[in-house]
């Protein structure tokens, strides 16, 4: 049966890069898959991402934000998430419904409750099979940002530290509320360190 993966983590955590080299092994190996990315994911998602993320957008409501994440979730879904699990094909995400529920749940302070009833709604309680949460210190993950000249820098990363502090506490209380399908990875490793600790999971989940 195909799994629903998801990698979890505060601003340059070091996530993105992993499912890179992660993904090498999916190929290598026949193992059947498809990445995707929230905000965005579909050609609908990703204008809801311009928006949400657009550093221009400044006075965007709190509330609004974590609808439109919502919304471009959704999206998602429907189109390529559900469609590729039924098809067994591996769905591998950067980002997804924790990711509002430590964003905007915990760190901009609507609640955690509250944003999970709004994306229980959009998804359908459509949860991932398997989370891996790369946790490493606030400072670490944006000095690697400032260093990324490749990366995009977009409104969320602006947000001062102790909004970030607030992000990395938010995904170490849902690693507790979710022990099931949280997977802590100690992301200060080197990242093929990070990488082999990830696919020591995941050998044993795929079948």
């Amino acid at each position: 049966m195909a799994l629903f993966i998801t990698f979890e983590g505060g601003e340059g955590s070091g996530k993105s890069s992993a499912i890179k080299k992660i993904t090498k092994y999916f190929e290598e190996h026949n193992i059947p898959f498809i990445i995707s990315r929230e905000p965005g994911g579909t050609p609908i998602g990703e204008q809801i991402r311009n928006v949400i993320l657009a550093n221009n957008n400044n006075e965007m409501d709190i509330t609004t934000e974590a609808l439109l994440f919502a919304a471009s979730r959704r999206q998602h879904l429907v189109e390529k998430i559900w469609p590729n699990l039924k098809n067994n094909i591996n769905v591998i995400c950067d980002r997804y419904l924790d990711s509002s529920l430590a964003y905007q749940g915990y760190a901009r302070g609507l609640g955690i409750d509250t944003v999970l009833e709004i994306n229980q709604y959009a998804t359908e309680n459509t949860f991932p099979d398997l989370t891996f949460f790369f946790d490493v210190d606030v400072e670490i993950g944006l000095d690697r940002i400032n260093q990324n000249h490749e990366r995009e820098v977009n409104r969320l990363d602006l947000e001062k530290r102790t909004f970030h502090e607030k992000v990395r506490k938010g995904y170490q209380e849902l690693s507790k509320r979710y022990p099931n399908r949280y997977v802590v990875i100690d992301a200060k490793m080197p990242l093929d360190d990070v990488v082999n600790k990830c696919l020591e999971i995941l050998k044993e989940r795929i079948k």
